[in-house]
């Protein structure tokens, strides 16, 4: 059996939250899978992300930041990526998962989010160039990259609910050949990362999840639970 653990402070009133739970579900029937999952709360995992979480095949930090913990966010993506668990995420997902490689892997301590820190001396994470609360974008997908392979085509669109997004000051020195940007918008700014080393670690800036409000099976989760079910 297979368990995905989805990161985050689980509420009603975020649209995302049950079109996640919704878009695994349809995705694990569609690939007749042995699929479970549990919410997760930033501020349960502690110093110990080992711990917290423990029979984890698959993490998705999902949408609605900030979190209730940055530091529990920071640490269970950052025991994600160590340890190779297939890692998915959107929208603060996304953010986060920026922040914590530019802080443990790139080594810039002051990396930050400049919504929770608009001081900070390095915020990696910023205002967008134009809010992209509930508007619907086109997104180019780069060929070779994850995403292209789960949509199998160049070109997508997809909805967002987000303000922040990289920092275009940063983007030299974190698409640095592990992690690059694999989506991006017409005017040419970051939508999708990826790391090249391992199996599945993607992030989104949009919210494809919320296609399963209309029952479709999102390409992208649906790539996921196929990451997350290998072994099994």
């Amino acid at each position: 059996m297979a368990h995905i653990i989805l990161l985050g402070e689980r509420r009603d009133d975020v649209p995302a939250h049950p079109a996640i739970e919704a878009a695994l579900g349809l995705a694990r029937d569609d690939q007749a899978v042995n699929l479970t999952w549990r919410w997760l709360r930033t501020d349960a995992v502690g110093s110990d992300a080992a711990s917290a979480l423990a029979g984890a095949d698959g993490l998705w930090c999902v949408p609605a930041s900030p979190y209730a913990s940055m530091a529990g966010a920071l640490a269970a993506i950052r025991h994600a990526r160590e340890n190779r668990l297939s890692f998915m995420g959107t929208c603060g997902g996304f953010q986060h998962a920026v922040i914590e490689y530019a802080r443990n892997v790139l080594g810039i301590s002051g990396a930050d989010h400049a919504e929770t820190a608009p001081d900070a001396a390095a915020p990696t994470i910023s205002l967008l160039a134009c809010t992209l609360v509930e508007q619907t974008g086109t997104i180019h997908l780069s060929r070779g990259s994850r995403i292209h392979a789960a949509y199998g085509c160049d070109v997508i669109e997809e909805r967002y609910r987000c303000r922040y997004g990289i920092n275009p000051r940063f983007e030299t020195l974190l698409d640095d050949g592990d992690l690059h940007v694999t989506a991006r918008d017409p005017g040419g700014e970051a939508r999708v990362i990826e790391l090249r080393s391992l199996p599945f670690f993607v992030a989104t800036l949009f919210q494809h999840e919320r296609r399963a409000t209309a029952g479709e099976v999102p390409p992208l989760v649906r790539a996921f639970v196929a990451a997350v079910s290998t072994k099994w």
